[in-house]
């Protein structure tokens, strides 16, 4: 099957590439010859009026022959008007630029039809608004984002596109908030993107996500009203008297008339259930409970009134022998303090450490009401990325369980223009990424083990096809841009090679000399092989890795 699927994506990606060839060609006039997929004995052979369709037995080239005066075949005078160097200069280089602007341009088509599938989206609804960001005091947990700066907005995903190409510009949203409109004035904070190969990319953010947190408690105090009724850190909540409860803002809903009266809570308890089936795997089931919750009968928020506050900012999970849990951080305990700073929220806490990831950090927590600190690094881990680099990487290994209630989905009415916006931004960073990365590879700074040839290719097509069409679809986008943009490189033999010939025939106003493009052609292919078999001597040695790795786990 993976066979199928890659002989499937090389001749669909060589038809397109020379069918831009084909039709621009025709389109001028030029006498095509031969239209041929594949190479090897044919296994198709149609004659047309003037040209022959051929398909090869093997998916991995194609060719279009036009009519040329320096060939050996005879030009008959009738059709010497018609040969590729009898068309101005200009034509010549649509005709081969055709081939290479086919392939960048299909995946704006295949991403398209993946995007163009998506029926349901999340609503511009506001479900967490993170401390220290523009939005904060700005916009609440609950808000419809109706327009930004008059312009209708119908998905989450709209809106974060909006918000992230305008970083530091003011922006003037339009908001349904308690059955009213509100307008909004908010400006994105610039955010560095740091991506593979040095790319960097400044984006707009205001700290906003699209879910409400679910409605998980967590209780610092033994001595609060919910501790005493047999409520625990991470219990959810499911019923408030028989009411149903999704969200925590709907259990400070019902809770937050209570003048001490006694309820029954229903709720679900997480227990551990450690080497779970036969030591596959640690999981946690759900135990479930009631409780009778007496609040305070005091005015404030729910926390004053039960102890109840969300369990976002409670450890969930400390790994034995890290250095949180060497620093006697555990399980349950509510973090308040990170260098003496109030962190309010779990993402202001990774923000804070990674912003300085290599020093050591104070942590301070409350358990059972009592006050603890602790000292703490980030475990840092060396590597070489797939293109050569070498990075470092560090890790949180400390982690909450604050999980999400989802706003219900929505359809959006602009399907069609979203996912053509969509592929075209696509498109362009994988263009992006491509070039930077050759541009990466000619500066030496990246290294020529990165190349890849068809066995990767294989690789590729295999994995992604297992998980789907939309995968396959998306990698055949990859590798189509991939192709395009190689064959614009600057190499004799390839499209971008007779681009240079052109260009030099515009500076010099008559062709090179057939001799001197023999002799770079030559040149070109010999460069083109050692190129072919680098990268199949490094598809070789990752599939002998892989191959040893495997053999490793078996003897282990």
């Amino acid at each position: 099957m993976d066979l199928l699927y890659f002989a499937l994506l090389c001749s669909v990606l060589i038809f397109v590439h020379e069918l831009g060839h084909f039709v621009w060609a025709k389109i001028f006039g030029v006498k095509v010859l031969t239209f041929s997929i594949g190479f090897g004995p044919k296994i198709i052979r149609i004659r047309g009026r003037e040209t022959e369709y051929c398909v090869g037995i093997l998916p991995l080239g194609g060719f279009v022959k036009m009519l040329e005066e320096n060939r050996q075949e005879p030009v008959l005078p009738e059709d010497r008007k018609r040969t590729f160097e009898a068309q101005a200069l200009y034509k010549r280089v649509i005709i081969v630029m055709a081939g290479p602007a086919m392939n960048v341009l299909f995946p704006i088509l295949l991403y398209f039809a993946v995007f163009v599938g998506a029926t349901r989206f999340q609503p511009p609804t506001v479900g967490v608004v993170l401390p220290g960001h523009p939005a904060e005091g700005k916009l609440q947990p609950g808000d419809r984002v109706l327009e930004v700066d008059g312009a209708r907005v119908e998905t989450f995903a709209e809106l974060h596109r909006i918000v992230a190409a305008s970083p530091n510009k003011e922006l003037k949203l339009k908001v349904f908030r308690a059955n009213e409109h509100v307008e909004v004035t908010v400006i994105p904070e610039e955010r560095i993107e740091r991506k593979p190969l040095d790319i960097i990319d400044r984006v707009g953010e205001i700290g906003i996500k699209p879910n409400r947190p679910a409605a998980v408690v967590g209780i610092s105090k033994p001595d609060s009203p919910a501790y005493r009724a047999g409520l625990r850190t991470f219990d959810l909540v499911t019923e408030v008297r028989g009411r149903p409860v999704k969200t925590f803002a709907d259990l400070e809903a019902l809770l937050g008339e209570n003048h001490g009266e006694t309820v029954p809570i229903t709720y679900l308890r997480p227990i551990d259930v450690p080497r779970a089936m036969g030591g596959l795997a640690d999981l946690a089931v759900y135990e479930a409970g009631v409780a009778a919750l007496t609040p305070e009968a005091v005015h404030g928020d729910l926390t004053l009134k039960t102890g109840l506050e969300p369990a976002d900012m409670y450890v969930a999970d400390v790994p034995e022998g890290s250095a949180e849990w060497k620093a006697e951080l555990r399980a349950g305990d509510r973090i308040i303090e990170i260098d003496a700073v109030e962190v309010t929220a779990w993402s202001m806490l990774t923000e804070r450490l990674m912003a300085t990831p290599d020093r050591p950090h104070v942590l301070t927590w409350l358990r059972a009401g009592q006050r603890k600190s602790g000292t703490i690094e980030l475990r840092r881990e060396d590597y070489l990325d797939e293109y050569g680099e070498h990075r470092p990487r560090f890790f949180v290994r400390v982690s909450n369980w604050s999980p999400s209630v989802p706003e219900p989905w929505v359809n959006s009415p602009s399907r069609v223009e979203f996912a053509f916006r969509s592929a075209l931004t696509e498109t362009y960073d994988v263009i992006r990424f491509i070039v930077v990365g050759i541009v990466r590879i000619a500066e030496g700074k990246v290294s020529l083990s990165t190349l890849g040839g068809p066995i990767t290719v294989y690789d590729v097509v295999g994995e992604e096809s297992s998980k789907g069409v939309s995968y396959f679809v998306w990698a055949m986008a990859v590798i189509s841009i991939n192709l395009g943009l190689i064959n614009l490189l600057p190499i004799p033999v390839l499209d971008g090679g007779h681009l240079v010939f052109f260009l030099f025939e515009a500076v010099l106003r008559r062709p090179l000399p057939l001799r001197v493009r023999e002799i770079a052609s030559l040149a070109g292919m010999v460069l083109l092989v050692a190129l072919m078999a680098v990268a199949f001597k490094n598809d070789v040695e990752r599939r002998w890795d892989v191959i040893q790795s495997q053999l490793k786990e078996l003897v282990d």
